[in-house]
């Protein structure tokens, strides 16, 4: 749907930057001396396990917790003391936090009642933006009548209303279905897009983050693990914890340093039997002959998932199998099999 020019916020993009920031929740250190530079109108998800100081550091950007140490810079201003509302940034909280006896439009035009706008301004103004996000339909519906998806609409469309110039998003969509998860992932990508606003997601899904980000930040106990593009991030992990978090590798061990294999690079071959080359592959260095039992074969549709026991006893291996090449025979539960890899494939991990 082609939207009319004065529904859609044209705000312009700002940068955000943390300098050496920390958050300390008594004697626990939540966020510890990070910095980051996000590029205005970036799509950046913040990506780690629960825990991590991912939500600590979005808020502390939003203004709804203070720092601690450090500095919060937006568009080139420093904004560590000023209050939320003076930051150019919009907050859509986790829970959404709609106001239950309010239509859709109405919360959407809460604060411009607030600041006195008149009820046919402020009104129009909410009408073109819940139109912007495909709600205009449900407009005088409450909370309770609306779905997850059509809640988090609404939450977004109030959080656009004062033209951010950054959005900062805690989990929109974790209370949703895996199908509208998606659906939502797509349309929350088209929105930034169109917007041209910087986007600041929080999320502990690799897949949501590899989906819709332009910038990825792995964080782990209040630290920041490695930033990139999700190809930099997923195909060049800098640590064992970046590796394993985002899944899809396998992390192994040679001469004291560790390197990651991805799951779909790893060949799997019954014992004796060495894995064929393909005609773009030939000349190049491999490595393996690790010798292994197949735990469990799992199917999933386009592969198979195929997790292996090492019979030296070091940690479990996964590889990805198309079905065409999966011989349940020879590669099935409880079978020897020895295991390859390129040289090529094999990645190098920092210390």
């Amino acid at each position: 749907m082609v939207q009319p020019a004065s529904t859609v916020v044209h705000a312009s993009p700002a940068d955000i930057e943390l300098v050496h920031v920390s958050k300390r929740y008594g004697d626990s250190l939540a966020v510890d001396a990070i910095d980051l530079r996000i590029p205005g109108g970036a799509y950046c998800c913040l990506l780690g396990p629960s825990g991590c100081g991912k939500t600590s550091t979005l808020r502390m950007i939003a203004g709804h917790e203070s720092v601690s140490d450090g500095d919060v810079l937006i568009g080139g201003r420093n904004v560590t003391r000023e209050a939320p509302a003076s930051r150019g940034t919009a907050m859509v909280f986790q829970s959404y936090a709609l106001f239950p006896h309010l239509s859709a439009l109405d919360n959407v035009a809460f604060s411009l009642k607030m600041r006195g706008v008149a009820k046919e301004v402020r009104r129009k103004r909410a009408g073109g933006l819940l139109e912007l996000v495909a709600m205009s339909a449900y407009a005088h519906r409450r909370p309770a009548e609306l779905s997850g998806g059509q809640q988090q609409r609404v939450a977004l469309a109030r959080a656009l209303l004062n033209e951010p110039r950054c959005l900062l998003l805690d989990e929109p969509l974790s209370a949703l279905d895996p199908f509208l998860r998606v659906q939502m992932r797509a349309e929350l990508k088209r929105w930034q897009k169109d917007l041209g606003i910087t986007f600041v997601h929080v999320t502990h899904s690799q897949e949501e983050a590899m989906a819709l980000a332009d910038l990825v930040v792995v964080m782990s106990h209040g630290h920041i693990e490695q930033t990139g593009t999700p190809f930099q991030v997923f195909n060049q992990p800098r640590t064992e914890f970046v590796a394993r978090f985002l899944g899809g590798h396998n992390v192994l061990g040679a001469n004291g340093r560790l390197f990651t294999v991805r799951a779909d690079r790893l060949r799997v071959a019954p014992q004796g039997v060495t894995p064929g080359t393909s005609a773009g592959e030939r000349g190049l260095s491999r490595i393996g002959g690790l010798a292994c039992t197949v735990r469990e074969a799992e199917y999933q549709g386009t592969h198979l998932r195929i997790t292996l026991d090492p019979l030296d006893g070091s940690p479990a291996l996964v590889s990805l199998m198309s079905d065409a090449d999966y011989d349940p025979h020879r590669l099935g539960p409880d079978a020897r099999v020895t295991v390859w890899w390129d040289e090529q494939n094999a990645h190098p991990l920092a210390a």
